[in-house]
């Protein structure tokens, strides 16, 4: 996983919207998809995955922008309203109904973004081939079972947002 610190701040370019993650994120992306090679203009986009309630907008507001995503399902991108740039985004169809509960973090956005460096490269069967990965580095050519990849402590705080999901599914139809 990342760097120990539990509080990373970041930003976009402009400095109108600050924000803060309050604890180290479930897990940190780097993803080669062509999606997100576009989306991003870059040949990757590195996100870390971490719970909506556990990242505080400090100052500024965000605009949502709703964009497809391979699936079909939209992908929410939350965007500063006046340089533009993207912060974090939403898989709304996303694991198991918890999508919008947890935000892919931009990492470029962090003050510090070395210290969230990625645990998993995913769809690297359409990554770049100049892009060169280290030795060591966990690959995986498409995604990945959850179960089998984050660390037990991410396991348990995406329980969590499941059961919650469960829970307030159970209220609606009563």
């Amino acid at each position: 996983m990342s760097d120990q610190t539990d509080v990373h701040e970041g930003g976009c370019a402009c400095g109108y919207v600050r924000y803060r993650m309050e604890s180290q994120p479930l897990i940190v992306h780097c993803c080669h998809c062509s999606w997100c090679q576009r989306q991003s203009g870059s040949t990757f986009a590195v996100n870390a995955l971490i719970e909506a309630d556990r990242v505080t907008l400090r100052e500024g507001d965000v605009v949502d922008v709703d964009v497809p995503s391979p699936s079909g399902a939209k992908q929410r991108i939350s965007r500063c309203p006046n340089c533009q740039v993207a912060v974090w985004s939403y898989y709304l169809a996303m694991f198991g109904g918890i999508g919008n509960l947890v935000r892919f973090i931009r990492v470029g956005t962090l003050d510090d973004p070395g210290k969230v460096p990625p645990d998993i490269h995913i769809y690297t069967s359409s990554k770049q081939p100049w892009v060169v990965l280290p030795p060591g580095t966990l690959v995986e050519k498409e995604y990945y079972v959850t179960k089998d990849v984050w660390p037990k402590e991410s396991l348990e705080r995406r329980a969590v947002l499941l059961n919650a999901v469960q829970e307030a599914a159970t209220n609606s139809t009563a």
